[in-house]
């Protein structure tokens, strides 16, 4: 469970139940609590350089209301993005969130969580006939703070009484267990982010290990919800072709009788930009991630932006392996992507 080293209110979050709750929560487990203006502008994270600046933000939990309630698209994988709330506690190296919110990714939640839901409610009712679906963890990994929130469980009961929405969100935590009995009413696809032993221990600092998420996925088939994995990102390492294949096993394993239910796979090979790459190396000096532009091929993303990916020969052997052992022991299952 995520424990903030500190927590800054935005002074309106108080006006909120949850902000009341959450407030005298925290101040009575003896976390350190100061009041801010806006949960934009937020000093006082400690940090003299930017990997001290990093590690400090992610234990930092700022509390604010969500003002702006015109909703960010989404596309390709859902039409909305629900902010429920921004980063993350994981310390990933290669996360893109390393450079998109800046050098002190604090972790953020929002207490207005039914206005929030309302205006979900109004995109709904303006695509209607058609089925609208919104994206849960576009900037953020919802499940390490929703112990104190319970945003993501209102969420879920919210979009299992609309007929015509859908709800998606992607983890790499565990603690799930205040979600197995929410009334998702199959609205709600559960996803989990994982990969190889070796990846994990390398680059994802302070998230599960294989073993947990996976046994975390069968709990959350068991309650009925559609599931989906992201496999990302995938990386081309000595042994990574028996790794990623012993992961699809294992997975299968984890998951019997479960292989049989709904399931989609979404298959993203490991790229950067420059920029990125510089951020990273910032905050983790000492990384291994693989970033030879010379051994990479350079392409235009459709953000306007340009970044570095394994050239087509490495992605059509990535695509085969995948693609093969996904039918064999996932025969139902489908594979949204693999880019």
């Amino acid at each position: 469970m995520f424990i903030p080293k500190r927590v800054f209110f935005e002074q309106a979050a108080l006006d909120y139940p949850l902000g009341q709750q959450l407030y005298k929560r925290f101040k009575a487990d003896g976390i350190p609590v100061a009041m801010i203006g806006s949960h934009n502008r937020v000093t006082g994270i400690p940090g003299k350089t930017p990997r001290e600046a990093y590690l400090e933000a992610k234990r930092t939990l700022v509390v604010g209301v969500r003002r702006t309630l015109q909703f960010s698209p989404c596309k390709p994988s859902a039409h909305y993005q629900l902010p429920l709330s921004t980063s993350c506690s994981g310390q990933c190296q290669y996360c893109y969130l390393n450079t998109t919110l800046g050098k002190k990714p604090y972790v953020r939640v929002y207490v207005n969580i039914n206005e929030i839901l309302q205006q979900a409610e109004k995109y709904i009712k303006k695509r209607a006939p058609e089925i609208t679906l919104f994206e849960g963890a576009a900037t953020s990994d919802p499940i390490p703070v929703e112990p104190y929130t319970g945003s993501l469980a209102r969420a879920v009961e919210f979009f299992g009484q609309q007929p015509l929405a859908r709800f998606r969100f992607v983890t790499k935590f565990t603690n799930v267990d205040t979600l197995l009995d929410a009334r998702h009413n199959g609205h709600t696809r559960f996803r989990f982010s994982i990969n190889t032993d070796y990846i994990i221990k390398s680059y994802e600092q302070g998230t599960p290990a294989i073993h947990a998420r996976l046994s975390a996925a069968r709990r959350v088939a068991e309650a009925g919800y559609s599931l989906g994995f992201l496999i990302a990102p995938i990386f081309n390492y000595p042994g990574w072709q028996s790794d990623y294949t012993e992961l699809i096993r294992s997975l299968a394993e984890e998951l019997l009788p479960a292989v049989g239910q709904d399931i989609t796979f979404e298959l993203i090979s490991h790229r950067f930009t420059a920029s990125a790459k510089k951020r990273i190396l910032e905050v983790f000096p000492d990384t291994t991630l693989p970033m030879n532009e010379e051994e990479r091929k350079f392409k235009f993303g459709q953000f306007g932006y340009g970044k570095y990916v394994y050239p087509k020969e490495t992605l059509e052997e990535m695509g085969e392996l995948f693609r093969r052992e996904i039918s064999e022991h996932f025969p139902g299952a489908k594979v949204e992507y693999l880019v």
